[in-house]
């Protein structure tokens, strides 16, 4: 029997022989594991990290325009909602009147409600397709 495991999964499965510890590294590095979406809500921001790809074909999302900006800091009010696909990037999001940050990056499907108030603070430069509501 040979098992393999990564940060999400163990799977094990019944060999003919015994392998070498090269067979052995060569099926681990072979062994690709998607992580599953989690869906996670703070301050009314919705935020789904690694939504499949079959989410974002729904939502037409690679067909949305895109955005995109340096490492800055600034103050942003959504008049509409926004729900944004981060291609790159790294941000802090500090709605006014709370005392967290909601972070997110690339890879994360975000919704920002219509009519928040907060402050970007982007630490790595963000691409990102867009569509607001």
């Amino acid at each position: 029997m040979a098992c393999v495991s990564s940060s999400s999964s163990f799977v094990c499965f019944p060999l003919s022989r015994p392998i070498s510890r090269t067979t052995r590294l060569g099926v681990m590095a072979a062994t690709t594991v998607k992580a599953e979406a989690i869906t996670i809500e703070k301050s009314g921001v919705k935020i789904v990290r690694n939504p499949p790809e079959s989410k974002l074909t729904e939502l037409g999302v690679r067909s949305w325009p895109k955005w995109g900006c340096p490492a800055s800091k600034f103050p942003w009010t959504y008049s509409a909602k926004e729900i944004c696909y981060l291609l790159e990037g790294k941000v802090k999001v500090y709605p006014d009147g709370s005392t967290e940050a909601v972070e997110i990056g690339a890879g994360d499907l975000v919704e920002f409600p219509k009519g928040m108030s907060c402050t970007w603070d982007v630490s790595v430069g963000v691409d990102k397709h867009y569509k607001f509501e």
